[in-house]
């Protein structure tokens, strides 16, 4: 592997650190290095706080102190997995910060998609004399913020199915019976995955039926916030979805009101353009992702209107012979690992990468 690319990659790695707690904004790291020695690096703090080239850059002072510091920036190149931001948000531009520390170089994954920065930073740093390298593991920095890049070009958030099925391909029983599929390892996995994303959707059904809290508890993270579909509004308020652990969305028929951590959302035309009209709603409160956990219908409802980017699809052991078919997905499996005795398949949506 080459220098850049190794640096690329562990910029990458410190990445994913922020998984969970940096939403709406990606997932970043920097890398500091100072003749072949990595002297400081970094990641997106928590929504609201530092990016990660100043969090490596202060790595650098805490280290060195500042005098020093000013010494060994002039002669470091500073790898980033995302074009540095142009732009004054919750924080200062990086850009006009990696200009005044003067770097020798600087080093980019991929361009940034939002409309404020999208190459200005590149130039703010080309003008300050400022060599630019673009496009280091571009599609590896790109794929790392595939929910970041989606909700800029698509306006709503990335979308991840999940469910279990049953070796004969059975979703559930018939008749409202509860029956679990997966193991207590793959049950784990799904809280990890709970706290990484933004929002974690279900429909009336699975609600009644199963009374999820939807909390991430098996995990250690934040919990996202609960979607629940509930056209007539069926789920009483003692439901586990209303418990104070989460913020609750309701979208149905009848009312719009907000008490609390529970958000009621009426939509006109309820059964019109509804997966999308939903979306979009969220898309305008800053989701950014979001894991669908419902039911064979609401599952199938996401699948059908095309608005899907991930799937991630536990097989267990069992065979049951009847049962409730699993959503019927038209794309090919990725990739597939074993957990456990399960074995869990990942499906990407092609046509909306």
């Amino acid at each position: 592997m080459q220098a850049a690319e190794k640096y690329m990659q562990r910029c990458l790695d410190l990445a994913v650190l922020g998984a969970g707690t940096v939403s709406p904004n990606p997932m970043v790291g920097a890398v500091i290095v100072h003749q072949g020695k990595i002297i400081g690096e970094g990641y997106t703090s928590p929504y609201g706080g530092p990016h990660a080239e100043v969090n490596a850059v202060r790595a650098v002072i805490q280290a060195y102190g500042p005098d020093q510091a000013a010494l060994l920036f002039a002669e470091s190149t500073i790898y980033v997995s995302l074009e540095p931001c142009a732009h004054h948000g919750k924080t200062p531009p990086c850009a006009d910060m990696l200009v005044h520390h003067g770097f020798r170089e600087v080093v980019i994954g991929c361009l940034d998609p939002y409309a404020r920065v999208n190459g200005a930073g590149i130039r703010k740093l080309q003008e300050a004399g400022i060599p630019v390298l673009v496009g280091v593991l571009e599609e590896a920095c790109r794929f790392l913020n595939r929910r970041f890049f989606t909700r800029i070009r698509a306006q709503r958030p990335y979308v991840i199915l999940k469910w279990a099925e049953t070796a004969d391909g059975y979703f559930s029983p018939k008749g409202g019976e509860q029956r679990w599929i997966t193991n207590k390892a793959s049950k784990q996995l799904v809280h990890k995955w709970r706290a990484e994303e933004d929002a974690i959707l279900v429909g009336t059904t699975t609600a009644l039926v199963d009374n999820p809290e939807l909390t991430a508890r098996l995990w250690h993270g934040l919990n996202p916030k609960r979607i629940l579909i509930d056209k007539h509004l069926k789920v009483p308020d003692h439901a586990a979805i209303y418990n104070a652990e989460a913020e609750t969305i309701v979208f149905n028929a009848k009312r719009t009101d907000w008490k609390g951590h529970i958000k009621h959302i009426e939509l006109e035309n309820f059964d019109l353009y509804l997966p999308q009209n939903i979306l979009y709603q969220l898309y305008l409160m800053d989701v950014q992702s979001i894991l669908i956990e419902g039911g064979a219908q609401t599952l199938q409802l996401f699948i059908d209107a095309g608005v899907w980017d991930e799937a991630r699809v536990f097989v267990g052991p069992e065979t049951w012979g009847a049962g409730i078919a699993s959503p019927s997905l038209s794309a090919l499996s990725t990739y597939s690992e074993k957990v456990g005795n399960d074995t869990l398949k990942w499906y990407y949506n092609e046509a909306n990468r």
